[in-house]
């Protein structure tokens, strides 16, 4: 069976992503699509709008055959240790690797994904750094040191599909990459009837606003009467963790290099609201986005250390009959053995405690032990 890989995070899944999983099915109608979904914790530093359980099942219900969870230390990670980990897990046992793009020429992609492993853009970055750019316009000042045309790296979904390039490129992945061309923006905050984005919905969403037609029927019925989880309904839970953190503990923190945990720490122990830390930690050389998932870091306890080591295991989330048989069929190659969770392992216990952690940013905080309760979402038929 050929398996067509997605890693994603559907927050929440719309028209847009149905559109993704229909062309895969139209393509190749007997084989089967695996996603590598980001499970409560996403990859701009926030916490999914929903559930992941309630996510994948979504996922299942709109075509999808085997949801998998990605774990929260690649899901927190930058785009490029995003694209390196998931790249690194679908690798063992997909053909192809779908991703969105605004501009889905994969002849334009990969000379670009070439260019950022070359050694002279390596040299040239560094030294753009040097100037104390922030990294994205060192990247496309790096860029234009090889010929190549950084243009195309100033739209979203061209630069993780570009890191999707780079890491299959980089670790000799077998998949062969399939972009999708990606209409509508990333950003925007008002939601395009066609092509809507995630953060147009999930306002409408915290906003109660009628959001209904913007995702397919499916989804609809899974969200619908769903716990919504933002950043602003757990600040208090967030600021008590920075409040009572030591200067080891800052220092420990990823994305900290340069003196930046430094400068979190003194914040958090000035202001007096999260938007405020954030805002006295934000510069022209740091990003907001990189800030934020310091500081979720920060929350859940994730170290450096922590966020580089790979993770032993992948859970399995939902699937339906397909994905019954592709995942025993990835269990007796033994090419990825680590697809369920390994009781009682050290990661385990931390995954436990990150979901009880979730909790805390519903409107109404959660009980914790909720992650032990959870069952795997399946559905007997295709």
């Amino acid at each position: 069976m050929e398996i067509t890989g997605i890693i994603c995070e559907y927050n929440p899944l719309h028209l847009g992503h149905k559109k993704q999983l229909d062309y895969i099915r139209a393509k190749n109608p007997n084989g089967g699509i695996v996603c590598l979904m980001s499970g409560n914790f996403v990859q701009r530093g926030a916490p999914a709008i929903i559930d992941k359980t309630l996510r994948a099942k979504a996922a299942v219900d709109c075509g999808a055959d085997l949801v998998l969870e990605f774990p929260a230390t690649a899901a927190l990670s930058s785009a490029e240790g995003f694209a390196v980990q998931g790249v690194a897990i679908l690798s063992k046992f997909c053909d192809n690797l779908c991703f969105g793009a605004e501009n889905a020429d994969i002849n334009q992609l990969l000379p670009v994904a070439e260019a950022l492993l070359s050694q002279e853009f390596s040299v040239a970055l560094r030294s753009e750094l040097d100037k104390g750019l922030s990294f994205p316009a060192a990247r496309q000042n790096a860029l234009k040191t090889t010929g190549v045309d950084a243009g195309l790296l100033s739209a979203p979904n061209n630069i993780l599909a570009v890191e999707y390039c780079k890491a299959i490129i980089s670790q000799n992945s077998a998949m062969k990459p399939m972009p999708i061309l990606r209409n509508g923006s990333y950003h925007d905050t008002l939601p395009d009837t066609q092509n809507p984005s995630a953060t147009a919905l999930r306002v409408l969403m915290t906003n109660q606003k009628a959001w209904q037609d913007y995702v397919p029927e499916q989804a609809a019925a899974c969200y619908q009467s769903a716990v919504l989880h933002t950043v602003s309904f757990g600040e208090k839970a967030i600021l008590a963790k920075l409040r009572t953190m030591t200067d080891e503990e800052f220092e420990a923190l990823p994305y900290g290099t340069e003196g930046l945990w430094r400068k979190l720490m003194h914040a958090s122990r000035k202001e007096a609201t999260l938007e405020d830390i954030l805002t006295a930690v934000k510069s022209k050389r740091y990003t907001r986005t990189r800030i934020d998932r310091m500081v979720m870091c920060a929350f859940l306890g994730i170290t450096k250390e922590l966020l580089s080591s790979p993770a032993p295991y992948v859970r399995v989330l939902a699937l339906n009959c397909r994905g019954r048989e592709i995942l025993k069929t990835i269990r007796s190659t033994g090419d990825f053995p680590n697809i369920g969770e390994v009781r009682n392992a050290p990661y385990q216990l931390l995954e436990n405690r990150w979901s009880d952690l979730y909790g805390l940013f519903s409107k109404t905080p959660e009980a914790p032990d909720t992650e032990r309760k959870r069952r795997v979402y399946v559905i007997p038929e295709i």
